[in-house]
C-alpha cells in the first residue's frame, strides 16, 4: 500500500521540479526525498521523472498521475481549511427547532449574542410545537431543540432546564369586573375561551389542568399560535392563558388584564433538547453554550 507521504511528496517535486526544493519546503532533506520517489516509482513500477543537470521533469506517466494527485491534494487543502475554520467558527450552521414561547422567553436574546460573537455562522430556526421539535430532533433534521414543558422524551434524547415560568389568565376591558377578587376556574365554565389548537404542549398542560379540576376544556377560538392568542384576547374574543413575562407589558399599558385563579397554575420550563446519538459540530457546540 502506497503511503500519503509519497504522493504528497510527489506533488511538492512536481511543483518546484527539484528535490532540493521539495525537500526545503516540506522541511526535509533531500536524499529521504529522493528514496522516497524511488519507492513510489518501484511501486508503481514506472518512470515518474527525467532527471537531468538542470532539474527533473515528468515523465507522460509523471503527469498522468500528477493530474489525479494535485486534485486530490487540493480537495485535502480545501477540508483541512474548512475543519479550521469550523473549528475557529468563521463558518458552520446550526439548525434548532424552537417553540414560539422558548424563541421569545429565551433564545432570541441568547442568539443575538451569539451572532454578535460569530456573524459568520449561519443560522436556521424552525417554528414548532414542542412535539415537533423533538420528532425533529429524532428524525436529525435539527442540531437541537429549545421547547416548552410538558414534554415527554427517551433516550437517546436529553434535556436540560433552562428557565421556570408561570403563564396566567388574562382578560381583555370587556372582563375587567373578574379581576377584582379571585376567582375559580369552576366559575369561568360559561366565558369563552381562547386556547392554542391540539398537538401542542400548551393544549396538552391545560386539558390536563382542567381535567384535574374536574371541569371540560373546549376553547372556542382555537389559535394556530402563541402570538394570535394576545390580540383575540385584547379584543374581547375570549379570555385566555399567556406566559407572565410576556403579558406584563401589555398588562402594564392596560391592554389586558390579569385574573387571580384560586387554582394554582403549573409551572413552565423551557428546555434545551439534544440528541446524544448524534456528533455536534463546533458551531453547535458553541452555540449551546451560550444557550445554557
Amino acid at each position: 500500500m502506497i503511503t500519503y507521504d509519497y504522493y504528497r511528496i510527489f506533488y511538492f517535486v512536481a511543483q518546484y521540479k527539484s528535490f532540493t526544493k521539495a525537500a526545503r519546503a516540506l522541511h526535509n532533506n533531500q536524499p529521504n526525498i529522493t528514496r522516497c520517489m524511488n519507492n513510489l516509482e518501484q511501486e508503481l513500477k514506472c518512470t515518474l521523472f527525467l532527471r537531468s543537470n538542470k532539474g527533473i521533469a515528468l515523465t507522460p506517466e509523471g503527469r498522468q498521475l500528477y493530474e489525479h494527485v494535485a486534485l486530490a491534494f487540493e480537495q485535502l487543502s480545501i477540508g483541512e481549511e474548512e475543519i479550521r475554520q469550523n473549528g475557529e467558527l468563521e463558518h458552520g450552521l446550526v439548525s434548532i427547532g424552537a417553540s414560539e414561547n422558548a424563541l421569545r422567553l429565551i433564545l432570541l436574546e441568547k442568539l443575538e449574542l451569539f451572532r454578535e460573537q460569530y456573524p459568520h455562522v449561519r443560522l436556521r430556526l424552525f417554528n414548532h410545537s414542542t412535539p415537533q421539535a423533538v420528532q425533529a430532533l429524532k428524525n436529525y433534521a435539527v442540531d437541537f431543540a429549545i421547547v416548552t414543558t410538558p414534554i415527554s422524551i427517551r433516550k437517546p434524547l436529553q434535556k436540560k432546564s433552562l428557565l421556570r415560568y408561570r403563564e396566567i389568565l388574562v382578560c381583555g376591558s370587556k372582563y375587567k369586573d373578574l379581576t377584582t377578587a379571585p376567582i375559580s376556574i369552576h366559575e369561568l365554565q360559561d366565558l369563552p375561551f381562547v386556547g392554542l389548537a391540539e398537538g401542542t404542549s400548551t393544549r396538552e398542560m391545560y386539558m390536563n389542568y382542567f381535567m384535574e379540576n374536574r371541569v371540560s376544556f373546549h376553547p372556542d377560538i382555537e389559535a394556530a399560535t402563541t402570538d394570535q392568542v394576545l390580540p383575540m384576547i385584547v379584543h374581547n374574543l375570549g379570555i385566555g392563558f399567556y406566559p407572565e413575562p410576556l403579558a406584563q407589558e401589555v398588562i402594564d399599558d392596560g391592554k389586558v388584564f390579569a385574573l387571580q385563579l384560586k387554582e394554582p397554575l403549573p409551572q413552565r420550563e423551557v428546555c434545551l433538547v439534544t440528541n446524544s446519538s448524534t456528533t455536534m459540530s463546533t458551531a453547535v457546540k458553541k452555540a449551546i453554550e451560550f444557550i445554557v
